[in-house]
């Protein structure tokens, strides 16, 4: 894009549909999704069942995402929507694709998009726009998910001047609690602290990660778009991992897998993924038992959470012991296809 003085310039934008599966069944249902409490659980696996999406109404109340419905307080009175991949996948290839609109500035370019998917979908998307692709995501992740808007834009000086004294550290992408704790320690809390530190002392602390920390610190970034599509990692995969809260016994645990494959289709369908194996792990309490499970490939890449509930029973079958209390499931997508390049 040009900007108004006619300067090459690139510009960077990052858009999230908000609680997007949750917020597509109050669509279905003519509900705002703002306004109705809504989870994504199926309620026939009882109270335990894991809540694969909730609504931006119910996150306002507190409730975390991802949790099971016996956390959710008794006191909030909440709907309850069985989860439809199929549906969430048509919603995804329908707001994926759109045409480029020349001749507009970013943020009447973006705003233009955000207002098109509330349009015809109803759905709220957040969107964040910057001068490099840090910027877009913190425009996004921070700033714009705390206005009416729902959208921002950040450059280097707005980015110095709007979240150097921005806290906690844990809200900025790729800093996470460990690495708070760590500049803690050192008496750092916030961004405008790490750009201000002596580099030998971050570097002595996080080795070469501390080159990013300082570039994030002042809000630049070296990777472009190009950088992304000419890499190829050497494999890919989409894990979930969960430790049981207390001992569960085969069946109960068959019923937590079954859970734990249909966020992973989730999770497939939403970055419009296949995969072409997959693998099991299964810790049994107090290591009992030496953990089990396995790999497999898969005789043709899916996304099918139907095909893949099959396969991964039939390998917890095979491989989990029937008398073992079993304590932690971690279920693998791997070898990833992406759908733009399948064939």
């Amino acid at each position: 894009m040009k900007d108004t003085k006619g300067a090459q310039e690139s510009f960077y934008a990052c858009i999230d549909l908000k609680s997007f599966y949750a917020s597509v069944e109050c669509v279905e249902q003519g509900l705002d999704p703002f306004k109705v409490p809504l989870v994504v659980a199926d309620p026939e696996r009882g109270r335990g069942a894991i809540c694969l999406a909730i609504s931006p109404a119910l996150k306002a109340m507190g409730v975390r995402n991802r949790c099971r419905l016996f956390e959710i307080p008794s006191s909030i009175k909440y709907k309850i929507a069985v989860p439809r991949m199929k549906l969430y996948m048509e919603y995804s290839s329908a707001i994926s694709p759109y045409a480029l609109l020349y001749k507009q500035s970013p943020l009447a370019l973006v705003r233009k998009l955000v207002q098109g998917i509330f349009s015809e979908f109803g759905i709220c998307a957040t969107a964040g726009i910057g001068t490099n692709l840090f910027l877009a995501k913190i425009a996004m992740d921070i700033v714009a998910k705390h206005n009416e808007e729902h959208l921002a834009f950040l450059d280097e000086a707005l980015f110095q001047k709007q979240m150097w004294h921005h806290r906690p550290l844990t809200d900025f992408w790729n800093i996470g609690k460990g690495i708070a704790k760590r500049l803690a320690r050192k008496g750092i809390y916030d961004l405008y602290a790490i750009a201000h530190a002596q580099p030998e002392q971050l570097y002595r602390e996080f080795g070469i990660n501390a080159e990013f920390l300082i570039d994030h610190a002042w809000g630049r970034e070296s990777c472009t778009m190009a950088d992304l599509q000419h890499y190829h990692a050497k494999s890919h995969s989409i894990s979930n991992s969960q430790i049981l809260f207390e001992d569960y016994a085969f069946e109960d645990a068959e019923v937590v897998l079954v859970e734990m494959v249909e966020f992973l289709c989730l999770k497939l369908v939403e970055t419009q993924m296949l995969c072409s194996s997959f693998s099991l792990n299964i810790r049994y309490s107090k290591d009992c038992q030496l953990p089990t499970g396995g790999s497999r490939h898969l005789p043709q890449s899916t996304d099918s959470c139907e095909v893949l509930e099959e396969y991964f029973r039939e390998l917890f079958w095979e491989t989990t012991y029937r008398n073992a209390p079993i304590r932690q499931i971690c279920v693998s997508a791997n070898d990833l296809l992406w759908l733009g390049r399948a064939e």
